[in-house]
């Protein structure tokens, strides 16, 4: 079958694959009883979706993600495409369409005092994870319509970032960007995205 090819390759060709988990019993320890393993409805509250922005993919799917992950009671990311306020009003079911964790990449793109406001953790994006070193990029003819006004940009005009000249040269840079965010939204958390290339 295909799942047993799949894993006989990343057997043969990973680290991960590498690996056996080994009863408990072979270490001369008991399992854990399931009463004293966390649950599943306290789990998934550290769920986070990755930071995928509007206009990379759809309003559907962006809002989906969104719904789902309020639902489990974790946090969906904007990514740094900004957020259509409509998105702010529950849905006639009682849904919540607003990701919790709201990215900024220096300001930009559909970064506004409402943005900003309706967030529960605020995500500096200080360089691009998918492709280090190469920035994310929205072609222009993605930037129209919706996603243009949504991402505060001019319409058939692509956008990238982080640019190749960042504005964050310091930690004094990052520090200052810190501390207008948190003025802007005492309430919500900041965090700062960081990628390593290997």
């Amino acid at each position: 079958s295909f799942a047993a090819l799949h894993n006989s390759l990343v057997k043969a060709s990973s680290l991960r694959g590498q690996l056996d988990f080994k009863p408990p019993r072979q270490y001369g320890r008991a399992p854990i009883p399931l009463e004293a393993v966390e649950p599943a409805s306290e789990i998934v509250k550290r769920f986070r979706t990755g930071a995928m922005s509007y206009g990379s993919i759809s309003m559907e799917a962006h809002s989906t993600l969104a719904v789902a992950l309020n639902r489990l009671g974790g946090f969906s990311n904007t990514g740094e495409g900004g957020e259509d306020p409509v998105r702010y009003q529950p849905t006639p079911e009682g849904d919540s369409m607003k990701s919790a964790i709201k990215q900024v990449a220096s300001g930009r793109f559909g970064v506004t005092m409402e943005y900003l406001s309706n967030a529960q953790e605020l995500q500096i994006k200080m360089a691009q994870g998918a492709k280090p070193g190469e920035g994310g990029e929205l072609p222009g003819k993605k930037v129209q319509g919706n996603v243009a006004r949504t991402r505060c940009a001019t319409a058939g005009v692509g956008l990238i970032s982080p640019p190749p000249h960042h504005d964050i040269y310091s930690i004094e840079d990052l520090a200052q960007l810190i501390f207008d965010l948190k003025n802007s939204n005492p309430d919500a958390s900041v965090s700062v995205k960081l990628v390593s290339e290997v």
